[in-house]
């Protein structure tokens, strides 16, 4: 690939995700990310921090679409359901286009135990936020805290079943279908 071809973003991700596939994540370079990706260390650095925030680029992203759903549910929406809004909302970030990237990613980040940490991390963050929003919404604790706690483990379940290449439902339906699971197991 030639330096100046178009989505150098892209074509780093995609470059990294092939040499942490094939080398490991601890034996890949960010000089031989930018060389493969046809580009520099420079303009690697100009779109990540470091390697690891190829894996984890959209946390940003996600977080925004998961809290301002949750923020923008119905104010009668009871607490679980302002957070299922925003975990549906998610589906914008986990379509078939990036499934298989996600596929892969999650493969990498399972193989090294300092990316699953940071993934605990990342997800910790998001229910940190959903808890906030829902005490903005006027929910009290501990009910905000149990109820973004208990959204981000849908949130898990769901994520772990829409990865699985035997899967073959959309991230709505595996949200809705794990929540249902929740509920019927807290439901006396």
């Amino acid at each position: 690939m030639t330096r100046w071809g178009p989505d150098p973003r892209g074509r780093l991700m995609e470059s990294a995700l092939e040499l942490y596939a094939k080398h490991g994540y601890d034996q890949t370079t960010v000089a031989e990310i930018a060389l493969r990706a046809g580009l520099t260390e420079r303009t690697f650095f100009r779109h990540f921090a470091d390697k690891k925030e190829v894996l984890f680029a959209g946390s940003d992203d996600l977080r925004d679409l998961l809290v301002g759903a949750v923020a923008g549910a119905p104010p009668s929406a009871p607490p679980i359901e302002a957070v299922a809004a925003g975990l549906l909302a998610a589906g914008a970030a986990f379509n078939e286009d990036r499934r298989s990237f996600s596929m892969r990613r999650q493969s990498i980040i399972a193989a090294n135990a300092e990316l699953r940490e940071r993934e605990l991390i990342k997800l910790a963050t998001l229910a940190s936020a959903i808890a906030d929003t829902l005490r903005q919404r006027g929910v009290s604790e501990p009910a905000a805290s149990l109820t973004a706690e208990a959204g981000i483990a849908v949130f898990r379940v769901a994520f772990h079943r829409w990865v699985d290449a035997s899967n073959e439902l959309g991230w709505s339906e595996l949200v809705r279908s794990s929540l249902a699971e929740l509920k019927a197991l807290v439901s006396p």
